[in-house]
């Protein structure tokens, strides 16, 4: 099978030749059709995760069909449609597993990082990641739902607001572009906020209400204005941006971390207590989210934009989106 690795930390992709690898007890061997290109493949690409073992082909983002399964799994019959995200597998066991918080599992295992991803035209995943596609969605449109979906999505209906309350989505990109859709098929009064005018009217075409260009007004003095956000959706990777947004959430306004980013989020203790505001971070979820994202998909008609390449061409595609110059998930195809 044809196969995309980084050979080493801070190696580049390396199209390899591989043989076809046969599924274990417990685990279903994918056709890959289809793998999103996701920011956190850097961690792998650069080494910044610990105990990464190369060579590793990356992608958390997965979408084919069941070639073949292993010993002991009844769940799942050749042919069927099957994506697999960033949560691969947990123990089942652990304190955190038998809480229901499977995320926190210690020894949960990450695809694309503890096992390998979907580089490649075939892959491994144990059967309890999986997830099932619905006909209604191509295999393109299913792949970066299983992590900028599943996290956009399962975030927001965890988040506490109810129909009718006021979210923002600060970020119209990867996540934020999916986030709009979200809020506004949930019923939510939907603002998009971003800088500049040029995403306006990207922003109201997925169903925001109204767009706020945060480079020539006050985005928290606006939202206020509307009530004050019962939700604020932080897709954009800046703890700066996120600090000035922080005065336009409402009583009991909660603000969802959703991208990865290093710097710091400032916040004093009078803003939290005055109005009961909240800063939560949010990871994914599991097959089952996974699932139930794709399924609101195939019924409301939410789609990501994608920009699609093929498996040769890894390195380029990746680029495209390290670079932030994809609009908006890249999905290599490996046929």
């Amino acid at each position: 099978m044809k196969s995309v690795v980084i050979p080493q930390a801070g190696g580049a992709f390396t199209a390899t030749e591989r043989p076809i690898p046969e599924p274990g007890p417990g685990m279903v061997r994918l056709r890959v059709e289809a793998c999103g290109i996701c920011h956190s493949d850097a961690f792998v690409k650069e080494g910044h995760w610990p105990g990464l073992e190369y060579p590793r082909a990356p992608g958390h983002e997965v979408a084919g069909s069941v070639d073949a399964v292993g010993a002991g799994v009844t769940a799942w019959k050749t042919g069927d449609r099957a994506g697999i995200g960033w949560h691969g597998d947990h123990c089942g066991v652990c304190p955190a597993c038998r809480a229901g918080d499977f995320i926190s599992c210690e020894r949960l295992r990450i695809t694309g990082f503890d096992f390998d991803g979907g580089y490649q035209q075939f892959m491994i995943a144990p059967e309890r990641g999986l997830a099932r596609i619905p006909e209604k969605l191509s295999f393109a449109d299913a792949a970066p739902l299983m992590c900028a979906g599943v996290t956009t999505y399962n975030s927001l209906r965890h988040s506490g607001a109810i129909p009718g309350d006021v979210v923002a989505v600060h970020g119209i990109g990867g996540l934020g572009h999916l986030g709009v859709q979200f809020a506004r098929h949930c019923g939510f009064h939907t603002i998009a906020v971003s800088r500049g005018r040029d995403k306006e009217e990207l922003a109201l075409k997925l169903g925001a209400h109204r767009y706020i260009d945060s480079a020539t007004e006050n985005a928290a003095q606006e939202l206020k204005k509307s009530g004050g956000a019962r939700v604020i959706m932080a897709t954009a990777p800046s703890g700066a941006a996120i600090t000035s947004l922080l005065d336009g959430l409402g009583r009991d306004g909660k603000m969802l971390a959703l991208a990865g980013f290093g710097d710091v989020v400032q916040a004093t203790a009078m803003q939290l207590i005055g109005g009961r505001h909240s800063i939560q971070g949010w990871a994914s979820g599991t097959s089952k989210d996974s699932e139930d994202t794709l399924n609101f998909c195939a019924l409301t008609g939410i789609r990501p934009m994608i920009e699609t390449f093929p498996l040769n061409q890894a390195e380029k595609a990746y680029e495209r989106m390290i670079t932030n110059r994809a609009r908006f998930r890249v999905v290599l195809e490996t046929r």
